[in-house]
């Protein structure tokens, strides 16, 4: 199959309010997909109809090669998810629940559980109830479920709240573990941008409920504009000399302090030369290329002014 989910005009509306609309999805076999948005943009909403949590309004999502409805059970036994914050049996140990959730499965695999709680680094809380978990740890606790039974398809709700920076580069390291020796498919939503730049093969950015893009990382890449940032305390005459001075037309005053040029004919010494021999001060000047935030921040920005 070319895609193992893809939505179709996924719309969903509650009490007169469409919280998203004609979301269309289209996740590979094998790959992480990153589902970007900021926060309310519509990503949980989306995954909930995903996992049949909810029902769609409108529109239509396809699981393995079948059209989901709303009696479609047996695609559970095939992915594993984390929707917001997972919920466990406070009373019970963290080895507890886990087997309560295999057995619910009927995943009998020897070692199963110990092998999960080592992974997400559990095994010497194996035994403490969950109700002393940290926050972190009952995010780790909730993968570990995720992932117990070996799915085919993870989907993950922001799946590195309550982590600090170690344990989020540990997750990221596990989920591409997961994909690339265990062939798990995961799309994985997240507001925070480094995280998804970092592990996604393809990702969706969603705004306002709609989807603005779908591309690979390596489209964004290979189209990174390349530029030449300069800061100094007066953008004003700076910009005069760029314009008349050196004939460029194609640079962006980002703010009071910041010029962005993007004539890949100029050179950072041509520039600085320019603007110090009429007597611009420089702050800094140096060469970068656009990143997923920049890529991200253009999209939703163009979509904030377009409602």
């Amino acid at each position: 199959m070319p895609y193992i989910l893809q939505t179709d005009h996924l719309t969903k509306v509650i009490d007169g309010k469409e919280l998203v609309k004609d979301v269309n999805i289209h996740v590979k076999k094998g790959e992480i997909y990153g589902f970007l948005g900021p926060n309310g943009a519509g990503k949980t909403t989306v995954m909930k109809m995903i996992t049949n949590l909810w029902k769609p309004t409108e529109g239509t999502i396809e699981l393995f090669g079948k059209k989901l409805t709303p009696v479609s059970y047996e695609f559970l036994r095939r992915t594993g998810s984390i929707i917001e914050f997972p919920v466990f049996y406070e009373h019970l140990s963290g080895k507890e629940n886990l087997r309560l959730h295999r057995d619910y499965m009927g995943y009998y695999h020897p070692g199963s559980v110990e092998n999960v709680l080592a992974m997400l680094e559990l095994s010497e809380a194996a035994d403490q109830p969950v109700k002393k978990y940290s926050l972190g740890m009952k995010q780790r606790l909730g993968i570990a479920r995720a992932i117990l039974c070996r799915p085919e398809l993870l989907v993950l709700d922001e799946p590195t709240n309550g982590l600090d920076p170690a344990g989020m580069k540990k997750l990221r390291d596990l989920f591409r573990m997961l994909c690339t020796e265990y062939g798990i498919t995961i799309i994985l939503s997240s507001h925070i941008l480094s995280e998804v730049e970092s592990i996604a093969d393809t990702i969706g950015i969603i705004d306002h409920g709609s989807m603005k893009k779908e591309i690979s990382m390596q489209e964004i890449a290979e189209m990174n504009t390349a530029y030449i940032e300069v800061a100094t305390p007066d953008t004003k005459k700076a910009a005069y000399v760029l314009a008349d001075k050196l004939a460029l037309d194609n640079f962006k005053i980002l703010d009071e302090h910041n010029i962005r040029i993007y004539d890949s004919r100029i050179t950072t010494e041509d520039i600085a030369r320019a603007l110090t021999l009429h007597e611009v001060e420089i702050s800094a000047i140096g060469k970068k290329a656009e990143s997923l935030e920049d890529y991200f921040l253009k999209l939703t920005e163009e979509g904030s002014r377009s409602c």
